[in-house]
């Protein structure tokens, strides 16, 4: 730590992601950046979490860290991280896009009642993405495994653990709301882990990191850096953001995801809308998808061309891409669940088969899965006054250029930042400060995009009607 009393406090954030560790060293009182480092992680749907820690420390070598006070993760939600009694991994992690529990989600969801009587319980329903579901494929599956659990956490939790084990102040496994909320085992609302579907999962009760409130302390280490309790990833982009009401993000990453920071929970008798916890110590409702950012990779590999050059093909292309429609259901899907899905072209003829309708359909078929989104949460009786869009792909210029006329409402793509790492960076800073609020950072803007008006707007009305009936033909919503 610096001995000047002139030098900035800093905190870090730390955003460890699906695809990567990213680490944000940030000036706690105005939330300027000082410095970044970021490390891969593996690629697949399970992963060694002693992984995860290699890229944390690559991330923060050369002294990344000198003079932080206080640290927070966020990290990939959902991800079964299971634990013997002495604290050591029992096997790879299966992480949120590792779909192999889709059975074990449809048989849950029927021993249980149904959908609504999940909602009821805990906000949601079980989908092959949430923790739950994974605990009851790894009893069914691995039995020898799953009698050695003696504690079930989560990603960000685990990487939190291992800074505050190295650092000599580790005392029990904690985590926050926010990713305790999607578990599909923790009652966000009574804030209290539902020990009864734990024993569903696998049918006993196993142990829990324990939640700390948003701004509370999580632990120390021995040389006084203050650790917070972190965050799942959409919980901390949103609290990097700032969100204010009327805000809905739509985030372009691996996956897609459209969340807004809410007073109160929302219950999705369909269970698209998850009812999740926020990292603000409110909620935070989210839908999320599968297919996002890497349906533009695919369509890109299919026409021989890079990102760059899938934009200039369909920004050639009409509004509609001539009647092409692609549901992208390239990995199956979350929402809706369709875990076993593959993607779908629609309208296909002689006159719209060329490379930049194909382009295009598949940027209008990425955003449409996400408006589907939007509306669910407008339907909810939440404000929708603007889209807040975020993740790889909103830096797409076709993207940019056809979002709006799809949402509908003015859409802001904020300047490039790590928002989940800012997130962590911003409860750390708060942790740090003791304050009842988190410190009011500034977010700048780098485009405000403007929806079409009149004939204009017809075409994206018409793009979304064609992609809901070939949806609601294919599969029931």
């Amino acid at each position: 730590m610096s001995n000047d009393p002139q030098a900035p406090r800093l905190v870090a954030g730390v955003d460890s992601s699906t695809q990567s560790c990213k680490v944000v060293v940030v000036d706690a009182a105005t939330g300027e950046v000082v410095r970044t480092g970021r490390a891969a992680h593996p690629d697949g749907t399970s992963v060694d979490p002693a992984r995860w820690w290699d890229a944390y420390l690559e991330a923060t070598k050369d002294g990344l860290l000198d003079g932080v006070q206080a640290i927070a993760v966020g990290g990939q939600q959902h991800g079964m991280v299971a634990l013997d009694e002495s604290g050591e991994v029992i096997r790879d992690a299966l992480l949120w896009n590792d779909t192999r529990s889709a059975q074990a989600a449809r048989d849950l969801t029927d021993e249980l009642g149904g959908v609504s009587a999940w909602v009821d319980a805990v906000g949601m329903s079980p989908l092959p993405s949430f923790t739950i579901t994974k605990v009851r494929w790894l009893a069914e599956h691995e039995p020898d495994n799953a009698a050695r659990v003696a504690d079930v956490v989560l990603p960000h939790d685990w990487l939190t653990g291992q800074i505050l084990k190295q650092g000599n102040g580790f005392e029990r496994w904690v985590t926050d709301r926010s990713d305790a909320s999607g578990t599909c085992y923790f009652d966000s609302v009574g804030n209290a882990y539902r020990s009864d579907l734990q024993r569903m999962a696998l049918g006993r009760e196993f142990g829990v990191p324990h939640v700390v409130g948003p701004h509370e302390v999580a632990g120390r280490t021995e040389a006084g850096l203050v650790v917070g309790p972190g965050a799942g990833d959409n919980a901390g982009a949103a609290l990097g953001l700032g969100l204010q009401r009327g805000d809905v993000v739509v985030s372009l990453g691996t996956s897609g995801a459209v969340f807004a920071d809410a007073a109160e929970p929302v219950r999705d008798e369909r269970g698209l809308i998850a009812s999740f916890a926020s990292a603000s110590g409110a909620h935070l409702p989210l839908m999320a998808t599968l297919n996002a950012a890497r349906v533009l990779t695919a369509a890109a590999q299919l026409l021989g061309t890079d990102l760059a050059g899938l934009d200039r093909l369909a920004l050639a292309a009409e509004a509609g891409a001539g009647g092409l429609t692609l549901l992208p259901y390239l990995d199956g899907e979350r929402s809706p669940n369709l875990p076993d899905a593959t993607g779908t072209l629609g309208g296909l003829t002689r006159t719209n088969a060329t490379p930049e309708n194909l382009a295009r359909a598949a940027v209008e078929g990425m955003l449409a899965n996400l408006v589907a989104g939007v509306d669910d949460l407008r339907h909810l009786g939440l404000p929708v006054e603007r889209v807040v869009l975020i993740g790889g792909a909103s830096a797409s210029a076709a993207v940019r250029a056809v979002a709006p006329g799809l949402f509908g409402v003015p859409v802001v793509v904020p300047a490039p930042g790590e928002y989940v790492g800012l997130g962590a960076a911003r409860q750390a800073a708060w942790v740090l400060s003791g304050a009842d609020e988190p410190p009011d950072w500034s977010v700048a803007d780098e485009a405000t995009l403007d929806p079409p008006k009149g004939d204009a707007a017809q075409g994206g009305a018409e793009v979304l009607a064609r992609y809901a009936t070939l949806r609601d033909t294919l599969h029931r919503r």
